[in-house]
């Protein structure tokens, strides 16, 4: 694979991937700005209305109709929280020009087409469609609101806003319902033209196309926004929790208890020396079908229906989420906390090391063979100022890992917010 980054302007960067290994290519563009709550429902609606027309394909039934004509490619919006920013994203995957019938160019053609949706919308009297808006403003609404139906998603959400609660990292990526509802189209459009001028400007591709022509492709299809402008991008990262660990408690009408439990990373992310380290811990500890969580906890105690651990490379979190009965809450707790106490004296094998270091390894693999998942990479690293590779050297410095280097990771976790959710009549036994 050869890979070439370029800034095109100030603030603007384009990424190509080039590589024979798939049958597709890949072209985005991200517009990223911080993630706040008095734009955030904006952010998320915008992108959502585009799709619904451009000045050419002005319905969905055209657009779709463009897109069949480009051997049916994939083209479609997505708004991603990355770190405490907002992504705000055009993806578009194409058929490689290799495998066109008539051995045609359609990198171009599918680049202009997504060019036209994000920058020349469908509109009535100069601004975004009220049909539009409305309707995709209570699609908006819906998906807010049909959050709290995944309990277990659920629970995650919730110990972030307790534990984040004075970070931006709280901020819902989709924003509010109620604002979702009441969105103008006038207000949208000047959200919309804030948007293209204030944001951080990303543009990856992935596939055979060469570099050269990438960036033509790119800079013809996507003219206004290839200017200069100064989009700061910053995450905060606090190394360790700011006071007594919290627990919070809310009461639903549900029969499964949830615990989900909040963890600093000491400051570790993933432009740190001692992030692969993290990795290989948090799949020792909880991110694993061979993990200490799912053995021990589960499996062995069988105080949780399922027990888990993920970490945000880019915030410095570690979070356990748990299914429990409402009388086990505080021996499940107990029994999680325990298990990081077990890392953190590096009482684990060598054989329990090398199964961890195997399932970062496959997973680090097997996202190279994902042209999304290449994708969410890239974006997600030049986002923050970290400069793509091919991923080679994370998974040597993987490899690398010893029960010491767990051992410092884990005692670097410290526990900051405990979340737990009941049933109304389950209260007094959580």
């Amino acid at each position: 694979m050869e890979q070439q980054w370029k800034q095109l302007a100030e603030g603007v960067e384009l990424l190509v991937n080039r590589t024979d290994k798939f049958k597709t290519g890949l072209l985005s563009v991200t517009l990223t700005v911080p993630l706040r709550r008095e734009d955030a429902t904006a952010g998320a609606l915008i992108p959502e209305v585009l799709y619904r027309g451009s000045k050419s394909y002005p319905d969905m039934e055209r657009l779709s109709a463009a897109t069949d004509g480009l051997y049916g490619a994939s083209l479609g919006p997505a708004v991603r929280q990355r770190g405490e920013s907002q992504c705000v994203s055009f993806l578009c995957s194409v058929i490689d020009d290799r495998y066109a019938l008539d051995g045609g160019a359609v990198l171009e053609p599918a680049a202009a087409l997504m060019g036209e949706v994000l920058l020349d919308p469908a509109v009535d009297q100069g601004v975004f469609r009220t049909d539009y808006v409305k309707s995709e403003g209570a699609n908006l609404a819906d998906r807010i609101r049909s959050r709290v139906n995944d309990k277990r998603s659920w629970s995650i959400f919730r110990l972030i806003q307790e534990m984040c609660g004075q970070e931006a990292y709280a901020v819902d990526k989709l924003g509010d319902a109620e604002e979702a509802l009441s969105a103008a189209p006038e207000g949208l459009w000047a959200d919309y033209q804030a948007l293209l001028g204030r944001a951080k400007v990303t543009f990856y591709y992935g596939g055979s196309a060469r570099p050269e022509r990438v960036e033509e492709t790119v800079r013809r299809a996507f003219a206004p926004l290839i200017s200069g402008r100064r989009a700061p991008v910053e995450c905060a990262v606090p190394a360790e929790p700011q006071g007594p660990v919290r627990t919070v408690t809310d009461e639903l009408d549900v029969t499964q208890g949830k615990l989900a439990m909040g963890f600093r990373t000491g400051g570790v992310t993933m432009d740190s020396p001692d992030y692969p380290a993290l990795l290989v811990c948090n799949a020792l500890y909880g991110g694993s079908a061979n993990s200490r969580l799912f053995l021990h906890v589960r499996e062995k105690l069988s105080l949780c229906y399922y027990a888990s651990s993920l970490i945000d490379k880019l915030k410095g979190l570690l979070v356990v989420s748990s299914g429990v009965e409402f009388g086990d809450f505080d021996r499940a707790q107990e029994a999680i906390l325990a298990q990081l106490d077990e890392l953190r004296a590096g009482r684990f094998t060598d054989d329990e090391r090398n199964a961890a270091i195997r399932t970062v390894v496959n997973s680090l693999r097997g996202r190279l063979d994902s042209q999304g998942q290449m994708e969410d990479d890239c974006v997600t690293k030049l986002v923050y100022g970290v400069q793509p590779d091919d991923g080679g050297a994370l998974i040597q410095s993987v490899e690398r890992v010893t029960a010491e280097d767990i051992a410092q990771a884990a005692q670097r976790i410290q526990l900051d917010t405990v979340y737990r959710l009941t049933g109304k009549e389950g209260a007094a036994h959580g």
